[in-house]
């Protein structure tokens, strides 16, 4: 990130409680400190049944979950955390994301910049 990329710059303007599922220990590390550093509250867990456990604990803005995870699959988990509560790219993931509840389809390498607007129009 270049130095005239400040806070202030990504900040969507409200901050989010987001729950991250990623078992890649890099890629959660990177976004957990990204997101913090945009001003959200961060929770994390590298598998479906941790997410789980953490869904029932606490209340989120957003949930931000892979889709293949060691221990199940990311469309059944943000399935069920609709219930109490928001990767792949091809039309039939997306569409299948859809069908599971999810209101947006990042894919990875995530842009952040995208996914930058993604929060923005959930703080707004």
């Amino acid at each position: 990130m270049s130095e005239d990329r400040t806070k202030d710059t990504y900040n969507s303007g409200k901050s989010l409680r987001i729950l991250i599922v990623e078992d890649h220990g890099d890629t959660l590390q990177a976004l957990s400190n990204l997101l913090t550093h945009f001003g959200h509250e961060i929770s994390v867990a590298d598998d479906a049944e941790s997410a789980r456990k953490i869904i029932r604990s606490k209340e989120f803005d957003v949930v931000l979950a892979d889709i293949a995870l060691p221990d199940g699959s990311g469309y059944d988990l943000v399935t069920e955390a609709k219930r109490q509560l928001t990767g792949f790219g091809t039309p039939n993931d997306i569409k299948r994301g859809r069908e599971a509840g999810f209101d947006f389809h990042l894919t990875k390498p995530v842009d952040f910049h995208e996914l930058r607007a993604v929060l923005g129009q959930i703080a707004a």
